[in-house]
C-alpha cells in the first residue's frame, strides 16, 4: 500500500495557523492533530495558546493535554502517538489535519529518525573544534562535496552531514534513502503537503497582540497556580514566556518589563521557527500563504484540493 498523504499546516507562532485550520476543518470534515511541543502539557493553557473549549467542541483535537508538566516527551514519542491519532481520525471517516509550529515533531512523523553510525567521540570533538570557525558558506561548499543532498539545510544539519561522511564514510542522505526502501521501515508511511503560514513583517505586531491577550485572559493567575504545584525543573516551564511570567509572579519583575521580555523571547522563538521551516521542508511540497492576503481563502482551498 502506498504512503498516506497528509496535509500539514505549519509556520511561526502567532502567524494565524489555528484560524485557518479551524476553518478548513469545518469545511472539509477534518480533525486537528496538534504538532505543538508546548500544548502537550496539562495545565499550561493560556501561555501556549491552546484552542478554547468551544473550539475543541466544534472540531475534534488531538495532541492537547497529553502528559503531565513534569513528564519527558520526545519528538519520537509524539510521532508514535500521532500515528495512533491519525488512525483514529481516519477510522471515524474524518480527515487528519496536522497543525503546529514544532518542526521536529513534523519531521519525526514524516521522516522517522534513523540509526546513525557511531562516531569516535575524540575524532568527532576534534573535527567539531576545527569546523567551528567555518562560515555557513564554507560549510555549504564542504557539504556539496561530501553529501550534496544535505547542502541546502541549516548549519547544525550540515555539520552532522559532514562529520558523518568524514568519520564513517557514509552519507546521511544515503542512509535515509536506504531506510525509505527498507520494507521494515515506516519512513514511507506518509507523504506531506505543507501549508506554511507567515504574515511576514506583520508577525511582530501579531506577537505583541497575542501576549496582551494572554495577559488579559489571566496568564499571570495561571502561572501563580502552576508555580505552587509544578516543580521548578519541569519540562513544561520551557515553553516561551513561562519562566518570565514566573519571575513576575515572584515579584522579581514589573508587569511592563515582563511583557516586553515575553514579546522579545517569543519573537526570537518565531525567528528560529522560520529558519527551520525555510531549510527543512521540501520546497516542491510547500505552499506559502500570508494570512492577511485578501486571496487567502482561495489559496488555501487550492492547496487543500491539490493534496487530494
Amino acid at each position: 500500500m502506498g504512503a498516506v498523504r497528509l496535509r500539514i499546516i505549519c509556520g511561526p507562532t502567532a502567524a494565524g495557523k489555528s484560524d485557518i485550520a479551524l476553518d478548513l476543518a469545518a469545511r472539509y470534515g477534518a480533525s486537528i492533530v496538534s504538532a505543538d511541543s508546548r500544548q502537550v502539557f496539562k495545565g499550561f493553557d493560556i501561555g501556549t495558546a491552546k484552542p478554547s473549549v468551544e473550539e475543541r467542541g466544534r472540531v475534534p483535537h488531538y495532541g492537547i493535554d497529553v502528559v503531565e508538566p513534569d513528564a519527558r516527551y520526545s519528538a519520537a514519542g509524539w510521532a508514535a502517538d500521532a500515528e495512533r491519532w491519525i488512525g483514529d481520525v481516519t477510522g471515524k471517516q474524518r480527515v487528519p489535519l496536522v497543525v503546529g509550529g514544532t518542526g521536529l515533531y513534523v519531521k519525526a512523523l514524516i521522516e522517522p529518525l534513523f540509526t546513525a553510525p557511531e562516531l569516535d567521540p575524540e575524532r568527532r570533538a576534534a573535527l567539531a573544534e576545527n569546523l567551528a570557525s567555518y562560515s555557513l558558506a564554507d560549510l555549504r561548499r564542504w557539504c556539496c562535496q561530501l553529501d550534496p543532498a544535505r547542502a541546502h539545510l541549516g548549519r547544525t544539519q550540515m555539520l552532522r552531514a559532514i562529520e558523518t561522511a568524514l568519520l564513517s564514510g557514509e552519507r546521511i542522505s544515503d542512509l535515509h534513502a536506504a531506510q525509505r526502501h527498507d520494507p521494515g521501515s515506516n519512513a514511507a508511511r506518509y507523504t506531506a503537503s505543507y501549508l506554511v503560514v507567515d504574515p511576514g513583517s506583520a508577525l511582530a505586531a501579531r506577537i505583541g497582540k497575542r501576549v496582551d491577550a494572554m495577559l488579559g485572559r489571566g496568564w499571570q493567575d495561571e502561572v501563580d497556580s502552576l508555580a505552587k504545584a509544578v516543580p521548578i525543573d519541569a519540562p513544561a516551564w520551557k515553553a516561551s514566556g513561562y519562566r518570565v511570567m514566573r519571575s513576575l509572579v515572584a515579584g522579581e519583575l514589573s508587569l511592563s518589563t515582563a511583557r516586553e521580555r515575553v514579546i522579545i523571547e517569543t519573537r526570537q522563538y518565531a525567528k528560529r521557527q522560520r529558519t527551520w521551516f525555510r531549510h527543512q521542508l521540501p520546497s516542491a511540497a510547500v505552499t506559502h500563504v500570508n494570512p492577511d492576503d485578501p486571496a487567502l481563502r482561495e489559496v488555501v482551498r487550492e492547496w487543500w484540493e491539490r493534496a487530494e
